[in-house]
């Protein structure tokens, strides 16, 4: 079978089912797994599927993983505490800190609420609400608002990002793939997230461990970019070595 005709074929299986294992798909077509994966990366360079660990997403499954606000809130919210409350921990009165429209951004602003002094610039509309009372100043960028995530993106926000600095990012991913880097389902909040990482002395994702191996739409940033990782006791052990082989500090609650 010629490579194309296998491509147009894996494509067919994406579109039935939403997604593709590796595995499945060389006992499939009788071929390797390293031809299989060659096909999955060619094919999501063409943006005809979105890679992901394991295998692929055809496209209309990758737009479903841009979810509303609130249905991801429900998704590990202990952990999502636990990795707030060990971001606090980093912030130290008088500082500036950056946090993106991601729900574990969220709870990193609930942890934050006492801390003296402490400006925060983010791009969320339910994070300034978060810290609407508090001793806490706000920045909110302006922007476009997109109903889903509550964030604020367009021009408007990525001009107000390219006149501030910060001491930290704390970031919220959709995706974290070793090799690929950081991702979001959103082409416009990705670029907003990369001037936000421009801005900032020093990046730390915070996310909960079912993000590693995941690729959303949007790449973000290399993960050479991230400082710091903040995320649960879940995260498998291949890629707790590979962030640290990679030079990334993590912190596991």
């Amino acid at each position: 079978m010629l490579a194309e005709e296998r491509r147009r074929k894996i494509l067919q299986l994406a579109e039935r089912d939403g997604r593709v294992v590796v595995k499945d798909l060389a006992r499939h077509f009788s071929t390797s797994l390293i031809t299989i994966r060659k096909d999955l990366e060619h094919l999501h360079e063409q943006g005809r599927l979105q890679r992901a660990h394991g295998g692929a997403l055809s496209i209309d499954a990758t737009a479903l993983q841009d979810s509303a606000l609130h249905e991801k809130e429900r998704l590990h919210r202990k952990e999502k505490k636990r990795i707030a409350v060990a971001a606090a921990r980093l912030v130290h009165p008088g500082q500036v800190i950056i946090l993106d429209s991601g729900t574990t951004s969220t709870a990193v602003a609930r942890a934050t609420k006492t801390i003296r002094n402490l400006t925060v610039i983010t791009n969320a509309v339910n994070i300034a609400a978060e810290l609407v009372g508090t001793g806490v100043e706000v920045i909110l960028t302006g922007g476009t608002l997109r109903p889903n995530s509550f964030s604020l993106v367009g021009p408007l926000a990525e001009d107000s990002l390219r006149c501030v600095t910060a001491d930290l990012l704390f970031l919220a991913v959709d995706g974290f793939d070793l090799e690929y880097g950081l991702t979001t389902p959103n082409l416009l909040e990705a670029k907003v997230n990369r001037l936000m990482i421009a801005s900032a002395k020093k990046t730390i994702v915070v996310c909960d461990s079912s993000k590693f191996g995941c690729r959303s739409l949007s790449l973000i940033a290399p993960t050479s970019a991230v400082h710091e990782t903040i995320t649960d006791g879940k995260i498998s052990p291949k890629y707790l070595r590979g962030l640290r082989d990679a030079g990334v500090k993590v912190v596991v609650v």
